[in-house]
């Protein structure tokens, strides 16, 4: 009986979610005991849930609960499973939710965005049981996209302001990164079993081991990738920068996520994938090395921080770190503790910071007071180390320069691709391809690379094109059929597949095309050079076209994102070139498209009629 109540846990808050959306904005009483409701009856599954497992001695509950679709060879469907990982992540979870909420209901009062918040973050609460009672990684990334796109959200919660928006941005690019880590790790996966596989059959005995044995690089590429995007989105070395920047949101929104419960769902990953990658002594190495690293940088940055958020921030990254250690040296009882309690902690000292400034402000040590030392090595090691610290070890800086500048920079390089001449040439080039497959050319096998690199290339050149929003928006939606054409000549890909990737994007696709017209028609003015906040005068063509941008990138609203992992699971597990360019094409996709919606739609409205925001939050 309880293993068939499982799924509740994930539809009890999504039910919430979409309940929240019909009511009206102005009533705040509503909303609020709404989520508060929602999340109370979560709480209470969850204690008579885990007060029933102890009872029977800790058994572990794996459910096949939805069948989404079936190929000859595959088949994709949600798993939920329960252990002592969920049964720890899902309690503390559901309580520190349920605190935030009560607690924001009256620190948001009368907030512009009031009903934003709590739909926000009951979105959020949705994609983090997801990702809990997964079973395997399609089930777990269903909740690893909703929590970025939540994120994204809440980060630009004060969407009148230029530092959030651009930070969310920032956010989000980062997190594409975990993202697509994760969606590799799930292709190769494909291969080394030819299922689906659960994290039930990882505990079975023996199972990983014999696969291991001969497919080891394979193994490694799967755990390495597993490890990245642990790292990513724990916010560790060298990706510790974005936590402090996500703290442009609400004070409330900034405890829930960055101080307790997202920023450890890399811990969460990295337990639940233990017995994958156990025996591999290289990662287990890499972990702990990944774990002490930062929480040496993070414990100096935090110590010179000026802003309170910050130090908290930074101090919570240093215990992660720590957690990293010791789930990597298999002290899962102690991580798993030790994850509540810096989850409690910092949700605590986030709720509080504004009582703190305000009594404090006076005592707040803003200054270096540096001790008189000699001209000494350890003397000038410690003032190297203090000056690093101060710039947060420009690792923001590196990321941009190492990640996207470069990627950036070709985008700007490929400006003919907006010209009419260009457009011809790309569809004679999809349709040489096309003829050359069919007559059984020599070239054939290089075909899908041509086709996949050109679809790159039109998502780059989207994501650095800054004129008429349209000319961007165009290219996303193009680039999309060369990537379909470049695995459909690449192996077997069905015309049912085809037609259940297309659904999605060919409807989002036409629909924001529209909404963007809309917008031009009305201003003439859709430029990418500056923000236009048109979300104030114009609300429902800004959802609608948010809703087209996740859509068109495969977010889990349409028949689009199973037709992502469909589509990679068709690229060979040796086709390297080929699965670099959809990576990075479906890394860039969302990328570009976040960036049309925010320019267009965020930040503070050019009209003076509109109050001036501050910069920052």
């Amino acid at each position: 009986m309880p293993l068939s109540l499982l799924p509740l846990f994930i539809y009890i808050p999504l039910a919430g979610f979409l309940v929240s959306l019909l009511l009206p904005r102005k009533k705040e009483t509503a909303i609020s005991w709404l989520a508060i409701g929602t999340i109370g009856l979560h709480i209470l599954g969850v204690m008579g849930l885990v007060i029933y497992w102890l009872v029977l001695g800790q058994p572990t509950w794996d459910l096949k609960h939805l069948v989404l679709f079936t190929t000859p060879g595959f088949q994709i469907f949600l798993d939920l499973y329960f252990d002592k990982i969920t049964a720890v992540f899902a309690f503390t979870g559901s309580v520190l939710c349920l605190l935030v909420t009560v607690f924001s209901r009256y620190y948001l009062h009368r907030e512009e965005g009031f009903k934003r918040f709590f739909s926000s973050l009951l979105l959020f609460f949705t994609g983090y049981n997801f990702i809990i009672f997964s079973g395997n990684f399609e089930t777990l990334f269903i909740g690893w996209e909703f929590l970025g796109i939540s994120s994204f959200l809440l980060i630009a919660f004060y969407r009148d302001r230029y530092l959030p928006v651009k930070n969310g941005l920032k956010v989000i690019s980062i997190y594409r990164l975990s993202d697509i880590c994760l969606m590799l790790a799930m292709w190769m996966s494909h291969h080394l079993w030819h299922e689906n596989i659960t994290f039930f059959k990882f505990n079975i005995p023996g199972v990983v081991a014999a696969q291991l044995q001969t497919h080891q690089a394979a193994g490694i590429f799967i755990a390495v990738m597993i490890l990245i995007a642990a790292a990513v989105k724990s916010a560790q070395f060298p990706f510790s920068s974005w936590l402090p920047r996500a703290m442009e949101g609400p004070t409330t929104s900034s405890a829930i996520f960055y101080g307790s419960l997202s920023v450890h769902i890399g811990v969460f990953l990295l337990l639940r994938t233990y017995p994958f990658w156990e025996s591999i002594a290289g990662i287990k190495t890499a972990i702990i090395a990944v774990g002490l690293v930062t929480s040496c940088i993070a414990a100096g940055i935090a110590r010179v921080q000026s802003t309170v958020k910050t130090q908290i921030a930074y101090a919570s990254i240093v215990q992660i770190g720590l957690i990293f250690v010791e789930i990597a040296l298999g002290w899962h009882v102690v991580a798993l503790v030790h994850f509540m309690g810096n989850a409690f902690l910092r949700t605590y000292q986030l709720l509080v910071s504004p009582s703190v400034l305000s009594y404090l402000t006076h005592h707040q040590f803003y200054h270096f007071d540096p001790k008189q030392k000699k001209n000494t090595l350890p003397g000038k090691w410690s003032a190297t180390f203090y000056v690093l610290s101060i710039k947060e070890w420009n690792l923001d800086r590196l990321l941009t320069t190492l990640l996207w500048r470069p990627f950036k920079w070709i985008g700007a390089t490929l400006k003919f691709l907006t010209h009419g001449v260009s457009v011809a040439v790309l569809v004679a080039v999809a349709g040489a391809a096309l003829y050359f497959f069919a007559a059984g050319s020599f070239i054939s096998a290089a075909i899908p690379l041509i086709l996949a690199g050109l679809g790159l290339l039109l998502i780059l050149r989207s994501f650095a094109e800054r004129s008429d929003a349209r000319k961007p928006w165009l290219l996303a939606f193009a680039a999309q059929f060369f990537i379909v054409l470049a695995v459909m000549l690449n192996g077997d890909f069905a015309a049912s597949e085809v037609i259940l990737y297309l659904s999605g994007t060919i409807v989002s696709g036409i629909a924001g095309y529209f909404c963007l017209a809309r917008m031009k028609a009305i201003d003439n003015d859709i430029s990418l050079d500056h923000f236009h906040g048109y979300t104030y005068e114009k609300p429902w063509p800004a959802f609608i076209f948010l809703l087209c941008c996740l859509g068109l990138l495969g977010f889990p609203i349409t028949p689009t994102f199973i037709g992502v992992d469909i589509l990679f699971s068709h690229v060979g597990e040796h086709q390297w070139v080929l699965i670099s360019f959809i990576s990075l094409a479906f890394v860039f996709i969302e990328l570009a498209l976040l960036r049309i919606y925010a320019r267009i739609f965020m930040g503070q409205h050019k009209k003076a009629d509109h109050a001036i925001a501050f910069k920052s939050s």
